[in-house]
């Protein structure tokens, strides 16, 4: 109910958030919104991340074992039952 109630509500939720500049901190940026995706941090600045540099990042997210708050046991016995 409070997802509808926020300036993104009628968005999807991020799967992926690249923080680009070095930090490793997401600055209470969509703090809620990304509560479940993946962060993903590179040292390049903004301007200087190319298709290469994203590609990177999408090859590190595609390797990533989602798991929505669970552990990975969980994960693994979900999909087992």
């Amino acid at each position: 109910m409070l997802q509808t109630c926020l300036s993104t509500g009628d968005l999807p939720l991020p799967d992926l958030c690249i923080r680009t500049g070095g930090e490793h901190r997401i600055s209470n940026f969509l703090l809620w919104q990304l509560a479940y995706a993946e962060l993903y941090f590179s040292d390049l600045f903004w301007p200087d991340f190319k298709h290469e540099a994203m590609r990177t990042a999408l090859a590190d997210y595609a390797s990533r074992q989602r798991r929505f708050g669970k552990t990975s046991e969980q994960v693994e016995a979900g999909a087992r039952a």
